[in-house]
């Protein structure tokens, strides 16, 4: 049997949906119009003969074969960006400096060196992890090419590679009811996650106090685990001892956080390109994971 041939630019067109969430998302980041990008999605799926995202007036959802697709998808896109590389790019290129943040260290960081390792042994790597706000201060002065690193105000122009919902996180011991003032697990100003835990508490009033400060996202789950309090941080990060405190009138509703990658579109930055797609395949297993334990 005769399979079709699948375009490699309605093949991008569908991945950029499927992790960017929505067709104007999309839009904006392979900088056509919406009803562009919907023609794409409506050709490939008239070539494969089935629907590949379930849409409604205020969804847009992968349906079965679409996630089946995404997958191959983002790998015959691999396949095509290293070709295409390997005739227009420099063959000096012998150095990537790239700054990740705490929040894939230590769970995805050895997978993706790996990675790097087996598609580019001749580039010479650079790494610097650490905090969001410090990464993005190196990569301002000029010592970092690229950056995966946390969305926060100074990051509004990077590419988001990632949604998780924040949680409000403790040990398995914390009290699961208790109007005491709030012991809180925080990091230093400028944080992100420190901002939201004070302003949820604030927005309903409800008392609260720094129990403890620490310097790194690993300290904070590691004084928290050890019963100096709560934190708020990624879902990823609950781990064995660990608990989520769900929603309720003494616990409000957090918002998402955004991982981005800024430097992208620069010459040493395109080696990356294979990373971010196995980094964010990577994310949505481990997601998918998180959901059905």
């Amino acid at each position: 049997m005769r399979y079709p041939d699948l375009e490699i630019d309605l093949l991008r067109a569908f991945t950029t949906v499927a992790e960017t969430g929505s067709f104007t998302a999309a839009a904006d980041v392979v900088g056509r119009s919406q009803s562009a990008v919907s023609q794409k999605i409506i050709r490939l799926e008239e070539l494969l003969g089935r629907p590949l995202f379930n849409r409604t007036s205020r969804s847009l959802a992968l349906t079965a074969e679409g996630e089946r697709l995404l997958s191959a998808a983002r790998r015959l896109l691999e396949f095509n960006d290293m070709a295409v590389r390997t005739l227009v790019e420099p063959a000096d290129i012998k150095r990537l400096r790239i700054g990740i943040s705490e929040d894939f260290v230590p769970h995805h960081l050895p997978a993706l060196l790996a990675k790097f390792a087996a598609l580019c042994p001749a580039v010479r790597l650079e790494l610097m992890t650490g905090l969001s706000c410090h990464l993005l201060s190196a990569y301002e002065d000029d010592r970092l090419d690229v950056v995966i690193a946390k969305k926060d105000g100074r990051a509004q122009r990077g590419r988001v590679i990632w949604r998780e919902p924040l949680v409000w996180i403790a040990s398995a011991s914390y009290p699961r009811q208790s109007s005491e003032p709030v012991p809180l697990v925080l990091l230093p100003t400028p944080c992100t996650y420190r901002g939201v835990a004070i302003r949820a508490l604030d927005s309903i009033r409800r008392d609260w106090d720094v129990a403890c400060t620490v310097n790194s996202l690993n300290g904070a789950r590691a004084a928290v685990a050890g019963g100096f309090g709560v934190t708020v941080l990624g879902r990823s990060f609950v781990q064995e001892g660990l608990r989520i405190i769900p929603p309720s009138e003494l616990w409000p509703v957090l918002p998402m956080t955004e991982i981005v990658v800024i430097g992208e579109e620069t010459v040493e930055a395109r080696i990356v390109q294979p990373l971010l797609s196995f980094l964010t395949e990577t994310l949505s297993r481990g997601s998918v994971s998180a959901m059905s334990a």
